[in-house]
């Protein structure tokens, strides 16, 4: 016992302390490269709207000019007639005729009416206050530094199926084409058959080779917010803009969960065929976690122990799904975060992407779900790909191959075969990423 189970055990945690000392300056260094291209990026906007203010000046200033000189053209113009005028005054001084001085028309009147004063003003620029807390809640936040704590508990809760080592080149297997033109949402039902669901009120059955099989649609006529299937085969699916859970057996719809001021999500089936339910209340302002056994309502998970929401309180998808050792995990796409709690609701720990420099786009999880070892697979939908974690939240690899496109809800068959949802396309890309 002690040679086998305890002693591999401390080893482990030993080396998970090390690992996280190991890359302690490399986690920091990259937060303080973070905030040296954000200043740079700053001092790129603020260079940016200086030289636009400087133009825009130079505009002014150009205006400026041609509205002096086009006063001063017309005063010398006068200026060149007056002169003229005296000229030819003396002229006719000068002159012993007596016809010029008869024709002269005086224009002394005309001369005596000076023109109008033209000053044109500087523009002034008047400079804003800087202040100095302001800027420093515009440039960005630090998220105080957080240590967590579990209790470890020596179990033996392990993968008993044979262990399935990560390919390193995932294989598309087949493609599935659904006919949806938004496709959300696949569950795997048995014997190569899975059921879809999309921006539609029908939901899809279809089997390895891509033949429909069966059409369920929904009394509401409203689009189904989730699918699922229990233990004993049936379909489950959630009505979100009535407030119902339904249970399809034999055919017929039967209403299975119905709520009052909550809008019921995304489903999971647990190992013991209790139903989770990720909802959020009519104000969009709170979510939850609840688990169901039937319809009577079993636990609530929706606070840390300090009394902090674990969820995003909005109408955004939360897929969900519980693994192998009872831990429960949500996909919070508006948070950007995978949080996991164990089966009590004690919050584990939480995932909010891995560095790349091919994955630029902000990661906002969709689908959810877990394999035959403990191993956790989200949707990365904007980057188009798939995380692989461990049990323990430390990212182990993407699925970033098979021409992969806008992923949205997944799940695994028995031989840990992915299927996920191309959003866009509404084709469903059965994978196999294990050996």
């Amino acid at each position: 016992m002690y040679e086998t189970f305890i002693s591999p055990k401390y080893e482990k945690i030993v080396l998970d302390l090390e690992n996280q000392l190991a890359n302690l300056d490399g986690g920091y260094e990259k937060l303080t490269t973070t905030m040296s291209n954000q200043g740079e990026q700053w001092h790129r906007v603020i260079d940016i709207v200086v030289n636009k203010m400087i133009t825009e000046v130079s505009q002014i200033k150009v205006k400026h000019k041609r509205i002096l000189q086009k006063h001063l053209d017309e005063i010398k113009h006068i200026q060149s007639l007056i002169k003229q005028t005296l000229l030819a005054i003396k002229e006719i001084k000068k002159s012993t005729e007596v016809s010029p001085t008869i024709e002269y028309i005086s224009k002394i009147r005309q001369f005596s009416k000076l023109p109008p004063k033209v000053k044109v003003t500087l523009p002034i620029f008047i400079p804003k206050p800087i202040y100095c807390e302001k800027l420093y809640s515009l440039f960005g936040q630090i998220i105080p530094l957080s240590t967590s704590t579990e209790e470890n508990v020596l179990s033996q809760n392990q993968p008993k199926s044979p262990v399935r080592e990560l390919l390193d080149e995932p294989e598309l297997v087949a493609t599935i084409q659904t006919g949806y033109e938004k496709l959300c949402c696949v569950t795997y039902k048995n014997d190569d058959r899975i059921w879809t669901s999309g921006w539609t009120n029908e939901i899809k059955c279809f089997n390895a080779h891509g033949s429909l099989q069966q059409i369920i649609v929904t009394k509401s006529g409203e689009v189904p917010f989730d699918i699922a299937v229990d233990i004993g085969g049936d379909l489950l699916f959630s009505d979100g803009i009535v407030g119902t859970v339904n249970k399809v057996k034999n055919g017929q719809i039967e209403e299975l969960i119905e709520l009052q001021g909550w809008m019921p999500c995304q489903l999971c089936v647990t190992s013991n065929n209790d139903l989770l339910v990720a909802m959020y209340n009519d104000d969009e302002t709170e979510s939850k976690v609840v688990r169901y056994s039937g319809s009577t309502e079993k636990q609530t998970i929706q606070f840390d122990k300090e009394g902090k929401p674990l969820y995003s309180g909005n109408a955004h998808v939360k897929y969900i799904t519980e693994n192998r050792n009872h831990d429960i995990c949500v996909a919070d796409c508006e948070a950007g975060v995978v949080v996991v709690v164990n089966q009590d609701g004690k919050l584990r720990w939480k995932y909010t992407g891995h560095p790349s420099v091919t994955k630029n786009e902000p990661f906002e999880p969709r689908g959810i779900t877990t394999d035959s070892q403990f191993r956790i697979l989200t949707a990365d939908h904007f980057n188009h790909c798939i995380h692989i974690l461990d049990q323990n939240g430390q990212f182990l690899c993407y699925i970033d191959n098979c021409d992969l496109k806008d992923p949205y809800g997944l799940c695994v068959d028995e031989n840990d075969h992915m299927f996920v949802c191309e959003y866009i396309k509404g084709s469903v890309m059965k994978i196999k990423y294990v050996k």
